[in-house]
């Protein structure tokens, strides 16, 4: 499992091209269970004048973390997609790191669906956004 679980560490951060451009790094990987860090860039804010993350930006990252957790039941080689994801934005989304933790609540043979919650690299209490997600899953012989 430890090994399984280094390569899609590897996988999320240097084999996906869009991951790598956001320099999101895996914190942490376990059957289930994904943490994620968006390192803040200034391209991230959305309103210059709070100023205030996208939402683009943390939905991503609730998308992507989600993803992870799934893909920890399965190998690089299946193919996870994103179904249909809600995001409650709770508060705006300061210029600091953000951490993304997702735990996958059911995973069943074609569908998985996933719990994240988005906070602040500084505290943990200071919850930006929740989401839910449903992930497709396709085993890699029937891709």
């Amino acid at each position: 499992m430890k090994k399984k679980l280094e390569e899609l560490k590897k996988f999320m951060t240097d084999k996906i091209p869009f991951n790598e451009f956001l320099q999101l790094e895996v914190e942490e990987l376990r059957e289930g269970y994904a943490r994620l860090k968006l390192p803040f860039r200034s391209e991230f804010v959305g309103d210059v004048r709070r100023p205030a993350l996208h939402g683009g930006i943390i939905s991503t990252l609730i998308d992507v973390c989600g993803g992870a957790a799934v893909w920890t039941h399965f190998t690089v080689e299946d193919g996870i997609a994103t179904i249909d994801i809600r995001v409650d934005f709770l508060r705006p989304g300061p210029d600091d790191d953000l951490v993304a933790e997702s735990e996958v609540i059911r995973v069943g043979n074609r569908v998985a669906v996933v719990s994240t919650t988005v906070f602040t690299s500084k505290s943990k209490d200071t919850i930006i956004a929740e989401g839910r997600a449903a992930y497709n899953i396709r085993r890699a012989g029937e891709l």
